[in-house]
């Protein structure tokens, strides 16, 4: 399914909200991406190489999965420059970025975790996914660029040990399927469930909320 179809299935409101939603979400989890890097002691092609898969790596997961191929990440120049431009912002300035406090920090987190989650459903469903799997392709989208900057740095994915974070994402694609299906406009949609993402992980944080862990005895 290609770009054009693409476009007559979600509508062009659709499209430019995912684009600028997918944009704004590479730029935030790109510095993300690149200040574990320099915490890591990493050089300066590691902190390219971790804010390019920190910031694309989720995006590039759900379009293979829904069949948007080549992904955006690959088709769309805007992809790689923002996220080489926020790595190489953040290689610069990093003195500068860890004297930023950690709830800023995490607040940031939680923004792209929102944008990237919205983007990643409401892409799908343009595609003709079904709302379920639609749901799971914007949680996708939401956690896969951590999940492979955890790997990359040989840590168990914080996708898996953080309190609310995939759960997060979960919550916000749920809201974006449900408004769609009322047939709310898409970007009234998204910034609903941006908003439930965003507030359900930093309530989660400041409460310290955590799902049930399994006990081993």
């Amino acid at each position: 399914m290609g770009h054009r179809e693409f476009s007559e299935r979600g509508g062009m409101n659709a499209l430019w909200f995912v684009m600028i939603a997918d944009l704004c979400g590479t730029f935030v989890f790109a510095v993300e991406g690149a200040l574990a890097a320099v915490h890591g002691n990493l050089d300066f092609l590691g902190v390219m190489v971790l804010g390019f898969s920190t910031a694309l790596g989720g995006g590039l997961i759900r379009d293979i999965l829904i069949g948007a191929t080549p992904p955006s990440a690959i088709r769309d120049w805007h992809y790689c420059v923002v996220a080489f431009a926020a790595a190489t912002l953040t290689f610069f300035f990093a003195p500068v970025l860890r004297l930023l406090p950690h709830p800023i920090l995490i607040a940031l987190d939680a923004a792209g975790l929102s944008l990237f989650a919205v983007a990643g459903t409401e892409k799908a469903l343009a595609f003709g996914i079904h709302p379920f799997s639609a749901v799971l392709m914007g949680t996708i989208t939401g956690v896969g660029g951590g999940t492979l900057r955890d790997l990359l740095l040989a840590q168990v994915p914080a996708v898996l040990r953080v309190d609310i974070y995939a759960t997060a994402a979960l919550f916000g694609a749920i809201i974006v399927v449900l408004a769609r299906a009322l047939k709310v406009h898409p970007a009234i949609a998204g910034l609903a469930g941006g908003l439930g993402c965003f507030v359900l992980r930093l309530v989660s944080v400041w409460q310290h909320w955590h799902l049930p862990i399994a006990s081993a005895t």
